[in-house]
């Protein structure tokens, strides 16, 4: 069980989303990407939700805009940790709409939530989630961490 969902509410998400499926692909974790739409389409929603877990998905990152209610409305549905990317759309507030509709999530009803636009960061902690029950994937992570600290070391070694 080491596949992640990534789900978005419309096909303009994409760019966003598409940093989580790069990074999961980078730490060799499978990625199934698909549209699932809170408004458009419910029933598809609902099936995704109810059954997920029994598809070999561990984790779920649902990105959505706007009123941005795919997040939440799939955490309720499954007992999978779901992560949710606010996504500033053309229709936003300044992105605040879709931060606010994925952060205030109900009591028994978790979402963790990244920054706008931070779909990257949601692939790291599915990566993460999966990483605490995989040795290979934890040893990704922990590389990849130490690279983080390599690019800031060298930075600052470059301002002197």
């Amino acid at each position: 069980m080491n596949k992640v969902g990534v789900i978005m509410g419309s096909k303009s998400d994409l760019p966003v989303m598409q940093d989580a499926i790069d990074v999961l692909r980078d730490f060799n974790i499978e990625v199934e990407v698909d549209i699932v739409s809170a408004h458009r389409t419910p029933e598809k929603l609902f099936d995704y939700g109810k059954h997920a877990h029994t598809k070999g998905f561990a984790v779920i990152i649902a990105g959505a805009g706007g009123a941005a209610h795919l997040p939440g409305m799939i955490a309720s549905l499954s007992p999978l940790p779901v992560i949710g990317v606010p996504v500033k759309s053309s229709n936003s507030i300044d992105g605040w709409d879709s931060v606010l509709s994925i952060l205030q999530m109900p009591g028994g009803v978790p979402v963790a939530t990244v920054a706008l636009n931070g779909a990257k960061n949601a692939g790291i902690l599915a990566a993460q989630i999966i990483g605490s029950n995989n040795p290979a994937i934890l040893n990704k992570i922990i590389d990849y961490k130490e690279s983080l600290k390599q690019i800031v070391l060298e930075s600052a070694k470059d301002l002197k």
